[in-house]
């Protein structure tokens, strides 16, 4: 039987196009800042939290752009699904402002149209970059 963990993630982008991915402390893959929301939080106020809590960004939940809703396999626990509320934030950011913080061991800018590295998590390579990079195409 398959377990669902609920979550929420954010999109961050450089000014040159980058996307920020990060790894947990004791992880493998890479995936975007966020994680669970406490009770009583909406996807958005958890979003808005764990960025700030992961990497210093403070944007409040109302200014998060929604990007969509899937169920992906987990990258980190076997057997286990994550129903993900995607967002972006605002704007663009400077790599050197964004520290890693909480459980994040390391950051890494990623070009959504790039070759994609092996360790990244599902929910990224099969759901999120192939929505940014349409979405993106769309407006070109």
């Amino acid at each position: 039987m398959t377990s669902r963990i609920v979550v929420s993630a954010v999109c961050v982008f450089s000014r040159d196009g980058r996307l920020l991915t990060v790894r947990k402390r004791g992880t493998e893959r890479f995936m975007h800042p966020g994680g669970k929301p406490e009770p009583g939080e909406t996807a958005a106020e958890a979003a808005s939290r764990e960025l700030a809590e992961e990497v210093g960004i403070d944007v409040a939940p109302q200014e998060l752009d929604y990007v969509g809703f899937w169920i992906a396999r987990a990258a980190n626990e076997a057997g286990t699904e994550i129903e993900a509320t995607v967002f972006t934030a605002p704007g663009v950011h400077d790599p050197a402002g964004i520290r890693a913080s909480a459980e994040i061991a390391e950051l890494r800018w990623l070009d959504p149209e790039a070759e994609l590295p092996q360790d990244l998590a599902p929910l990224l390579t099969d759901h999120v970059l192939p929505a940014l990079v349409a979405a993106r195409n769309a407006t070109q």
